[in-house]
């Protein structure tokens, strides 16, 4: 420990029978002083030495601590209690000291009853406070630390917590912090009367602090602070004058005699600050845009014009005098005490200088606007304007209309809006006029018997203002007034923060309880009910949307957000249902307007207005307002009443880049535009999973503008176009991996798929369809009726039977009807091309009856229904003849195309392709045939051709197919899930298919492994592919390039140093050959051939360039990490091409069997039916 640890005493006569009190603390000397030996006496009172100025304080002359009143202006202790401080250097005793903490300062005194402290210490510069050795703790701040000990484990425990909740998260706020708002009034060295030393003052506010220096002022360490309210300054002599409280005598000596006029001067002030009521003007000072100047912005204004009610600084004050009385009535927030009332203080913390503002400042240009530095001209011409002429204020609708102006005025005292009668008022309403009613003459009377003490307050100190006296140009139209929006409501709701992005999922722990109220268009929340001030609110105007989130959606049971048009969202919860419903019906009453009401009868999710576009106008957004209920979004826009919009029956749902939602309705598109992007992402989302299939049965799908559920309308047409030729339609299974995909991808979003020809087999399109009936929540046929249509396939007579069918037909609701009408229209044309398919009305009724009626098939019945429906097709669903024909004759006009077509392009008219694919190497011994359906992987051909010629796949061996091209002498290795049909009809004649190992495979597999990061950067050789037009040759050459390989993009630095790329790629649209053309004469052998791709169908790009890398493993990491970028890590299948090969053995023996006879009787096919529904894989067991 060194010097600067040491006891600091001041150096006074020692008197062993007089204790003294010194104003250092215990832990610092002053230079040259030595401790004291005896810790008994370091505190000895000695008399007052009048001639030397003393400090010191006779113990009779003391006066008792002060009272209540008197120190209510500091800050409340939050701890106090006697603790053990650590000893000064070469002492082996602590020293007992007593501690108080409040939320600016740590203190320690000698006794309980000292009121200047030895040692203040900022919470603000506290960085550290934790549990040291036994019954300790330390404080410690940025370069000191204190060392306390107390009489108990659960004492020192206590200190520890309230210290570390008091300084966690604090910034160097404390206000004799040089870098705090506050700055200090005056600030310097100053000798104490008794000290060898000079002692750093600092004048701030309504107190004085004393430093042993400059430095321990900077670092927030202090020797005591004096509160000016109980202190008094006198003049002693040339450079010295006494600080006198109750409680000490403070000689200070200045350097000169300027000096100490100065410091006298600060003292002064700052006892008339202290003596000042700080209390209203901390009130006022709540809301932040009080803080500013109401005209010029200066920071903590104390004055304000109580009937303009503006809060204004003390240099605008002065002119706002100017303006006389009758204008601008001026009062000081600190000492015009008795003006103050709690309802004029009440007028400031509801209408806010920011709100009031937005009346008399509305249309101040830029170039008239003032700030802090504007000189006194130029304030004084833009008060006049803006207070005597009202030259920026905002017009009132009704100004110009007496009658209407009064009587809107009369209406508005009986509600809590100051700032519409404020409005009014400076708009020409007369605050005198007569109200019609006896009892209540005047708006001031009518307010006050209304319960309006607020509108009364503000009223009463206008009865005599001289209102702006400019006129506008023009006739103002007659507007009549109607009264706001009349709606209240209170109650506790529990609260989160206020965000700006939408919440995942809050916890319980996360709410606070809060007192709400909706009085009047305003919805406020408070800390409790017993607090009058609340914590915030929200205007109607405010409020763009209201969202009721499902139940347990959060921590409380029911949940609701508010999202206002400054992009915030608010959040609020109760376990409490009816309570739930009444807020969201009277919020959402509040800010619905009175033409859309209806909209509140309805049992919303979502509710609130939006932009948009439709018809022939999409130049300019039109206000909407929209309310979405389960998947239906009722919506009223410009001159509607009212309409709706069935979002599972869109034909296209879609979000442009440019925040456009685009809703796509048979002969009609709604553009909504996302204003605000918090409530237009929410409102997309909602519509999004409102318009996706909400369940299982065949109501909740997305369905077509018939009714039809989507994947069912899709399934069908993809087979009526491609598949009523294939042999055995809906009774040969499809791969079962295939067609659970397409499940999954129809129950996500079933609009945004599109099956093709060549991607998609009409087998597992087939299987789909089946897939869906026998799994849908609900039979087509409805649970209750299935009985009776089966008992109705037991009657004997023909047109009975076909009544019965109609009657029960008519019977099944909407979608059940449309969709079994569609299906059995598709049957009936299957079953009329059965001499190429083989499914007469036998076999698909054998499929379609235990599928449609979810039945286990031992029992025909089932069958029995289905090949009633599609024999009598015609009659049970009154079916239009020549309609029938025209849909037959289109069929067979598809048939014949494709046949036309398939006889044109070698291939099988199931969509397959004959492909030659070579084996390790190009030669008529390695040349394969193989048939290539559009869904097959590059890993499914590897192991079609490596099982033609019986190879085995050991562990290790990376067979893989590549992309050769001869020309470019290049080779691009085929991702394992790439499909092989699109790259083998974008080849060209000099390029072909090549299944062959992959020998650095295990090396990249290493390499990825042992990455971090996925992103790669280093030096490699550039060239871009440029031609010479007449000679049709390439030029340039290769240049080192730095090139950044991201999760994004490949971006090219001209070099290191660089910081604006040259290049930048999407690596999606990046494909990368092993191998450059040697006539390029690449610096290396190791190069890669890049070719880039633009996905954009509207202007397609090309481009192609060459890489080339130092040695053979730089250019193996380089192609490595491309591949891992570009396929998400998935380089190499996990578990090899053994899963792979048995997957497709499986497959493709499952696709091949015939689960049911092609050909045979009726009992057969029941046979065939009953065997393979109690053992299903029967059939697979006899395949080798």
């Amino acid at each position: 420990m060194n010097s600067s640890d040491k006891d600091l005493f001041l150096s006074v006569p020692r008197q062993p029978k007089c204790r003294y009190s010194s104003l250092y603390s215990d832990d610092e000397l002053l230079d040259d002083d030595e401790p004291n030996t005896n810790p008994a006496d370091s505190w000895q009172d000695l008399g007052i030495n009048t001639a030397q100025g003393s400090v010191y304080l006779p113990a009779a002359g003391r006066l008792p601590p002060p009272t209540k009143e008197e120190n209510s202006h500091q800050s409340a202790v939050i701890k106090a209690g006697w603790l053990d401080k650590n000893p000064p250097q070469g002492a082996l005793y602590y020293q007992r000291r007593w501690v108080k903490l409040d939320v600016d300062y740590l203190r320690y005194f000698d006794t309980d009853k000292e009121v200047y402290s030895k040692r203040i210490i900022s919470t603000a510069f506290i960085t550290n406070v934790s549990s040291v050795g036994e019954l300790k703790f330390e404080v410690v701040t940025h370069n000191r630390t204190f060392l306390f000990k107390a009489e108990s484990e659960a004492e020192r425990n206590a200190w520890v917590a309230v210290l570390q909740d008091c300084t966690k998260g604090r910034q160097r706020s404390s206000i004799v912090n040089p870098l705090s708002p506050l700055t200090p009034d005056y600030q310097g060295y100053l000798e104490l009367r008794g000290l060898r030393s000079k002692l750093y003052t600092v004048v701030v506010s309504d107190k004085v602090f004393l430093y042993k220096n400059m430095e321990d002022y900077r670092i927030g360490v202090g020797i005591t602070s004096i509160d000016m309210n109980v202190g008094n300054v006198k003049e002693t002599d040339r450079r010295s004058f006494d600080l006198t409280t109750p409680y000490r005598i403070f000689s200070f000596i200045a350097e000169s005699e300027q000096l100490k006029d100065q410091w006298v001067e600060a003292m002064r002030e700052a006892i008339g600050e202290a003596l000042s009521n700080s209390e209203v003007v901390e009130r006022i000072w709540a809301v932040p845009s009080n803080g500013y100047c109401a005209d010029c912005r200066a920071v903590k204004p104390e004055w304000a014009a109580i009937n303009l009610c503006v809060v204004v600084c003390k240099r605008c004050a002065g002119e706002h005098r100017g303006l006389g009385p009758s204008i601008s009535k001026v009062r000081s927030l600190k000492m015009d005490r008795k003006v103050w009332t709690e309802e004029l203080i009440q007028v400031f913390l509801l209408l806010g200088n920011e709100r009031v503002n937005s009346f008399w400042a509305a249309n101040v240009p830029p170039s008239e606007a003032l700030s802090p530095s504007s000189c006194s001209d130029e304030r004084r011409r833009f008060i006049t304007n803006k207070y005597r002429h009202g030259k920026y204020r905002k017009y009132h609708p009704l100004y110009g209309n007496q009658k209407e102006l009064n009587n809107a005025l009369c209406i508005n005292v009986q509600c809590s809006d100051v700032l519409e009668t404020l409005s009014l008022v400076f708009c020409g309403a007369d605050v005198n006029c007569s109200t019609g009613v006896v009892d209540c003459p005047s708006p001031l009377s009518l307010a006050s018997a209304h319960s309006q003490p607020l509108q009364a307050e503000f009223l009463s100190h206008n009865l005599n203002t001289e209102l702006p006296r400019s006129e506008v140009g023009g006739a103002m139209e007659a507007v009549h007034y109607s009264a706001p929006p009349s709606v209240s409501y209170n109650g506790f709701l529990f609260k989160t923060g206020s965000m700006q992005r939408p919440p995942e999922s809050k916890a319980r722990e996360e709410f606070s309880r809060r007192w709400c109220t909706l009085n009047d268009g305003c919805f406020s929340y408070y800390e409790s009910d017993k607090n009058s001030n609340p914590n915030g609110s929200l205007k109607a105007a405010e409020i763009v949307c209201l969202a009721v989130n499902t139940p347990m959606k959060h921590g409380y049971d029911h949940t609701f957000e508010l999202y206002s048009n400054s992009e915030r969202l608010y959040l609020f919860g109760t376990d409490d249902e009816d309570s739930h419903k009444e807020w969201v019906k009277s919020i959402a009453k509040t800010f619905i307007p009175a033409n859309v009401e209806p909209l509140l009868r309805l049992s919303f999710e979502r509710i609130g207005r939006l932009k948009y576009k439709d018809g022939l106008n999409l130049q300019t957004p039109k206000v909407g307002w929209f309310a979405l209920v389960g998947s239906t979004l009722h919506a009223y826009l410009e001159d509607s009443q009212g309409e709706e919009i069935h979002l599972r029956k869109l034909q296209e749902l879609s979000i442009q880049q440019d925040n456009v939602l685009v809703l796509v309705e048979r002969g009609r598109t709604l553009y909504i535009e996302g204003e605000r992007k918090l409530d237009f992402g929410g409102w997309c989302a909602a519509i999004q999973r409102a318009a996706g299939s909400g369940g299982d049965t065949l109501s909740q799908q997305q369905l077509t503008d018939k009714d039809i559920p989507v994947i069912v309308h899709s399934c069908i047409e993809y087979i009526t176009q491609h598949g009523l030729t294939s042999e055995g339609i809906y009774r040969k299974s499809g791969v079962n991996s295939r067609v659970a995909a397409l499940c999954e991808a129809f129950r996500c979003d079933a609009r945004s798929v599109h099956l093709r020809e060549g991607e998609h087999q009409v087998d597992d399109v087939s299987n789909t369809l089946k897939r869906f009936f026998r799994e849908s929540g609900e039979v087509v046929f409805t649970s209750n009726a299935s009985r009776e249509w089966l008992s109705t396939a037991a009657l004997q007579e023909e047109s009975k039977k076909i009544s019965q069918y109609q009657l029960l037909l008519s019977r099944l609701p909407r979608v059940n009807q449309a969709t079994l009408e569609a299906l059995v229209n598709h049957l009936y044309c299957v079953q009329r091309f059965s001499e190429l398919n083989q499914m007469n009305i036998h076999n698909l009724a054998i499929v379609f009856g235990p599928t449609l009626f979810q039945a286990d098939g031992k029992d025909y019945t089932a069958g029995r229904v289905i090949e009633d429906l599609i024999q009598h097709y015609t009659h049970i669903f009154e079916v239009d003849e020549q309609q029938l024909k025209r849909q037959l004759d289109e069929i067979t006009a598809i048939i014949k195309l494709h046949e036309k077509l398939n006889n044109k392009i070698p291939g099988t008219v199931s969509g397959h392709f004959i492909c030659t694919v070579y084996l390790e190497e190009k030669n008529d011994t390695a040349e394969q045939h193989v048939k290539i359906p559009g869904s097959m992987t590059a890993a499914e051909l590897t192991c079609d051709i490596l099982d033609r010629r019986k190879i085995p796949v050991k562990e290790n061996n990376y067979w893989s197919c590549w992309e050769v091209s001869e020309k470019d002498e290049t080779e691009r290795l085929l991702h394992h899930q790439e499909r092989v049909l699109p790259i083998f009809h974008s080849l060209g004649t000099d390029s072909y298919l090549l299944i062959k190992k992959h020998l650095a495979m295990e090396a990249m597999t290493v390499y990825l492994a042992s990455k971090v990061d996925v992103s790669k950067h280093g030096i490699m050789k550039y060239r871009e592919e440029r031609s010479i037009p007449v000679l049709g040759l390439s030029s340039g050459s290769f240049n080192d390039r730095y090139f950044i390989l991201s999760a994004g993009s490949l971006r090219m630095y001209k070099e290191v140093r660089s910081n604006r790329p040259e290049r930048d790629w999407p690596v999606k649209n990046l494909k990368v050959y092993l191998g450059i053309k040697k006539k390029l004469r690449p610096p290396t052998c190791w190069g890669l051939t890049v070719v880039y791709e633009s996905k954009k169908q509207d202007k397609p790009e090309r481009q192609q360039w060459y890489l080339c890398c130092d040695t053979q493993s730089d250019m193996r990491e380089w192609f490595a990490t491309f591949l891992s970028i570009q396929y998400d890590g998935d380089v190499w299948p996990v578990d090899g091409l053994q899963q792979t090969r048995m997957s497709r053995v499986l497959d493709t023996h499952h696709g091949n069997v015939s689960l049911i006879p092609l050909h045979g009787s009726e009992n057969e096919m029941r046979n065939s039916v009953a065997a393979f529904s109690q053992d299903a894989l029967a059939l697979l067991r006899d395949v080798r």
